[in-house]
């Protein structure tokens, strides 16, 4: 056993070894497998849920992928990030000649071999996604969707070393602490809560026979001492082997269901506000400046994403709707329409993964680009909202 493996012998027969890896490492690869092999556990529990694991062995997902519903589903943002992260992992793995999540596959497909039980211990990515989303506010969603794409498209090499260097407490500690002070809500969500979610379920799938039982838990080592101290507080009983509240999506409460109201019913009660106050003339040229403000803002986007000039169009008439009607994004408009005219190939699911590690990717593959008309109109349809309020108040003053 090294630094990144812990071993566990708890209560009720139970022995874990935990198997800390950097997700793009050769290093964590051999070790996996070597580990394995040479402790022929009871049992092998990997962090993937079936859903990634699918993904990484085959492109049946995307290729199935249908954008309209997506947004039609209200999606298209949670796809998004999804889509970021993958690229992430996807350029670091072509930095270093890894592919993300091997060491993953690996332990799943030497457990095969060996005929040894192999578990999915973790939590589905779009429930994680939700509720990091669901957890953060208007400012925090803004940093959030910020970094994300700073870190997709960082020209940042890191080498191999470096990747090997995050496995040390030292260096994990110190990147927990700068996310808990950037973003509090995401941290809790992304790493407390899985650490919580994939000791549970480690300890579900680790159930005692006649005699003690062995697994082997393989989990990204900015997991390891998160879920040592969780399953040492199972075997206490301190804690519930129970994943169900973490499954569920927060319910949103009344001032954020609200929150989408707000903006859309300041705009109508100035121009009413201007209509009582100077008639018909100054209502009319405030709700006509509105109208540029929103919808050449929410058409610029589309124009930005290199979207169909139908698309933009449907961007400048449907960002003052769907500003009446929060219920319906611009986004949702723009990115149907752009998926419509320019409808996704199948080489463009086949490469998505790839595409979206670079910018020049993300414009060339049909289904990205839909989804960044979606992004960038819907922005643009906010900005052009926020401009105009001071604006409209500027005219009632006069």
């Amino acid at each position: 056993m090294n630094d990144h493996c812990v071993r566990l012998s708890l209560a009720i027969n139970r022995e874990i070894t935990l198997i800390g890896t950097a997700h793009v490492s050769r290093e964590s690869i051999e070790e996996v497998s070597r580990i394995i092999r040479d402790e022929r556990p009871d049992l092998v529990c990997v962090e993937l849920d079936q859903g990634r694991y699918r993904s990484m062995t085959g492109k049946e997902n995307w290729e199935r992928l249908d954008v309209s519903k997506i947004l039609k589903e209200g999606k298209g943002f949670l796809l998004i990030a999804n889509l970021v992260l993958t690229g992430f992992q996807q350029r670091m793995g072509n930095e270093l000649g890894v592919k993300p999540g091997e060491e993953m596959k690996t332990a799943v497909l030497t457990a095969e071999e060996l005929g040894i039980p192999c578990y999915f211990c973790d939590r589905e990515v779009q429930i994680t996604l939700r509720r990091a989303w669901a957890r953060c506010g208007l400012w925090n969603k803004c940093k959030l969707l910020s970094s994300l794409i700073a870190g997709a498209f960082s020209t940042e090499k890191l080498s191999e070393g470096e990747i090997e260097n995050l496995k040390k407490a030292s260096e994990l500690d110190g990147m927990m602490a700068e996310l808990s002070q950037y973003l509090p809500p995401v941290k809790s969500t992304l790493i407390d809560e899985r650490d919580r979610y994939l000791a549970a379920k480690i300890w579900q799938s680790a159930v005692p026979g006649n005699g003690v039982i062995r697994a082997a838990a393989v989990v990204g080592a900015g997991h390891l001492q998160g879920i040592r101290a969780q399953l040492e507080k199972i075997a206490a009983g301190e804690c519930p082997a129970d994943t169900a509240e973490l499954d569920t999506i927060p319910r949103k409460s009344f001032l954020a269901r609200s929150a989408g109201w707000i903006i859309p019913l300041l705009i109508v009660a100035l121009i009413a506000a201007g209509f009582f106050r100077s008639g018909l003339d100054i209502s009319s040229t405030m709700l006509l400046r509105w109208v540029l403000l929103n919808g050449s803002l929410a058409a610029l986007g589309t124009v930005i994403a290199l979207g169909h000039p139908l698309s933009a169009l449907v961007s400048f008439v449907g960002a003052p709707i769907a500003t009446i009607n929060p219920f319906i994004g611009v986004g949702f408009f723009s990115g149907i329409v752009e998926a419509a005219l320019r409808k996704p190939r199948v080489e463009d699911a086949q490469n998505i993964a790839a595409d979206v590690s670079s910018l020049k990717g993300l414009y060339r593959n049909r289904i990205s680009r839909a989804l960044l008309v979606f992004f960038l109109s819907t922005l643009g349809g906010a900005v052009g909202n926020f401009i105009s309020i001071p604006s409209l108040a500027g005219l009632l003053a006069k």
